[in-house]
């Protein structure tokens, strides 16, 4: 019997970014499955498995020619359905075609979906707001992490370890001080905090430095986590000098932002991690913009380290129970979403006729 994935496979993941597409196609695993990525006819992205019918290679160290994606090894061509169009010397009529999965581009990225294709719609792609809005700026990277998709939900809707992973840029104790409250709104999971009359940790000192604000001063701050499945969190966060409304409180009191965080599975203890931010204050400030990109990749590189030591560790120790205390809600409110999911996807799966 086939072991369903510990993943949701009928859903939209972000699979690339459109700068990673040139003139090269891209081999990614997403979801266990191995994949080239690449602009076909019109510009069109498409998505294939990464293998070549005729001698097992990977289609990914070939080219793009006139939307073809030619195989490096003996020139095979094969069009965005994954059929063989033509090869130097061979009639390819009969040649086997490979599965090609359903692929968006949209909001900035390119999406796949991996699991049914005739189950795709683009409508359930998430609407992104700021992403074509000229009054939002955004800039973000991609981390490849050695961790389970679930651990990193886990650590983004528990925000408490900001103190302790994050200390000097973030984090401060004020936090932990702060009782998150998390509520469920059906396929949503909220986990908020607010804090108030508080001093600004240095990166958000920043922050109100790049809005024309002072940095000295108390400010109200606050965190809204926002999981919806399979595997995104957008996080509003901001600071606005104290006593103006906190996140309510008008443009010039505060520096806010939604912090972008896509996760998509590469296997079951790894993954392709697209974060980034988005604000809404001077968002043609291209130097602002690369500096709270460079600020924030420094910190997802802390939750890098510690969530690859986490996996490691918790792979030493399959058998132990963790805890589950009132800071974790948010990431415990997440997974059961995601095992309901899971359990819906399994009893949609054909039964295999037993002797």
């Amino acid at each position: 019997m086939t072991q369903q994935p510990p993943f949701p496979m009928n859903t939209w993941y972000v699979a690339c970014t459109p700068d990673e597409l040139t003139e090269k196609p891209l081999g990614r695993t997403i979801c266990n499955k191995q994949l080239v990525f690449f602009r076909g006819d019109e510009n069109r992205v498409a998505a294939v498995e990464d293998f070549c019918p005729h001698r097992g290679a990977p289609l990914s160290l070939g080219f793009v020619r006139d939307g073809k994606l030619v195989c490096g090894y003996h020139g095979l061509e094969m069009n965005c359905s994954g059929k063989c169009d033509s090869m130097p010397g061979q009639r390819v009529r009969g040649f086997p075609s490979n599965r090609a999965y359903p692929v968006e581009e949209r909001h900035g990225f390119i999406w796949i979906w991996p699991g049914d294709p005739d189950k795709a719609d683009a409508d359930l792609i998430p609407e992104l707001h700021w992403a074509n809005n000229p009054d939002w700026a955004y800039g973000g990277g991609l981390y490849h992490i050695q961790c389970e998709y679930r651990l990193m939900i886990d650590n983004l809707m528990d925000l408490t370890h900001e103190t302790y992973v994050h200390a000097s840029s973030i984090g401060q104790p004020e936090i932990e001080e702060a009782a998150p409250e998390t509520a469920v709104n059906g396929s949503e999971v909220i986990t908020s905090r607010e804090m108030e009359n508080i001093p600004a940790p240095p990166f958000w000192q920043a922050a109100l430095r790049g809005n024309g604000l002072a940095d000295d001063v108390p400010v109200d701050r606050w965190q809204i986590c926002r999981f919806t499945p399979p595997s995104h969190v957008l996080i509003e966060v901001g600071v606005a000098h104290a006593g103006n409304g906190g996140a309510q409180a008008p443009a010039d009191k505060k520096a806010s932002s939604i912090v972008v965080d896509f996760i998509t599975p590469e296997s079951d203890t790894s993954i392709w991690y697209f974060w980034g931010m988005a604000r809404n204050f001077k968002p043609e400030d291209q130097a602002l913009t690369d500096k709270i990109r460079e600020g924030q990749g420094k910190i997802f590189e802390e939750d890098l380290e510690m969530l690859e030591a986490q996996q490691r560790n918790l792979l030493t120790y399959p058998d132990r129970q963790l805890l589950k205390l009132n800071i974790d809600g948010g990431g415990v409110q997440a997974r059961r979403i995601i095992d309901r999911i899971l359990k819906e996807e399994q009893a949609e799966q054909p039964q295999e006729a037993t002797a």
